[in-house]
């Protein structure tokens, strides 16, 4: 009898529930293969093999590598750029983008559709388009090397407003009623109602956008050409060319550079997930 059943389990079986999990394990291993030979060798001794694996292996571990990277480079100047950067303009982008969202979806006044339909616009025009105008404004405003040059221009999020102003709209209108009849101020009922009630997008928006400003390289490298405002992304790159004969330095920079983002993701993933859940964000 228990040969039986267990037969008739394997034909209930569905060919898709056993491979996709399959694919799904072959992906995650595709994708953690590299970063695991990039930890790997960043623990490695200076200039050692690292071409075959089991020699590889069979090298001691050290973290002279970091301790050397810290000692004799501007790692953590470049960290500390980088993080200012995206944090000031990920929370002050995101509540410039919720100030207007919440105006496009509550206040009435003229010409609101057409602001919006300009802002709309804003993601049809490519970021490279928009290179030279602002840079030479950056220029004429002597901007250059400077954390206003390398932080204005990443605050105009017109995808966060509209994310935001789809969130806002379905908030009912009752709260805003209730709120005006007790005497509640425009900007009071902003940040006592509608914003709290988009905590989860907020966050979920300001991890994105976090991160996405933590690997921009484009705009810092034509801004902050000077080594003390370099960002990670534009210092590395630099960095390794010293190392043309070495690999295991170059590694050791790249774990060090992955470590921040990788520590907000890993504490805010949950709210990741509720905000792509609640806005639809693809």
């Amino acid at each position: 009898m228990m040969e039986v059943e267990k037969v008739r389990k394997m034909k209930n079986i569905k060919p898709g529930t056993v491979v996709i999990p399959v694919l799904i394990w072959i992906m995650i291993a595709i994708m953690l293969i590299p970063m695991v030979w990039m930890l790997l060798v960043s623990f490695k001794p200076y200039e050692s093999n690292v071409t075959d694996f089991m020699v590889m292996l069979t090298t001691k571990f050290t973290m002279e590598n970091f301790l050397k990277i810290l000692d004799t480079s501007r790692m953590g100047r470049w960290i500390f750029n980088s993080f200012l950067i995206a944090a000031v303009q990920s929370l002050v982008g995101i509540l410039l983008a919720s100030l207007a969202a919440f105006a496009l979806s509550v206040i009435e006044f003229k010409g609101k559709k057409v602001v919006f339909f300009i802002i709309l616009a804003g993601l049809m025009v490519p970021v490279e388009a928009l290179i030279m105008p602002l840079f030479s404004l950056i220029i004429s405003l002597d901007w250059m090397n400077t954390y206003a040059g390398l932080i204005m221009p990443g605050l105009a999020m017109p995808l966060a407003v509209i994310i935001f102003k789809q969130f806002y709209d379905g908030v009912p209108r009752e709260l805003i009623e209730a709120a005006n009849m007790d005497g509640a101020h425009i900007f009071w009922v902003w940040r006592k109602i509608f914003l709290p009630l988009s905590g989860n997008t907020t966050a979920a928006l300001m991890i994105f956008l976090f991160i996405q400003s933590w690997n921009n390289f484009l705009w810092p490298m034509l801004v902050g050409t000077d080594s003390s405002m370099m960002t990670l992304t534009v210092a590395l790159p630099v960095f390794q060319s010293t190392f043309s004969t070495d690999v295991t330095m170059p590694m050791t920079a790249n774990v060090i550079a992955s470590v921040p983002a990788l520590i907000v993701f890993l504490v805010f993933q949950k709210q990741i997930v509720k905000g792509i859940a609640m806005t639809g964000i693809k």
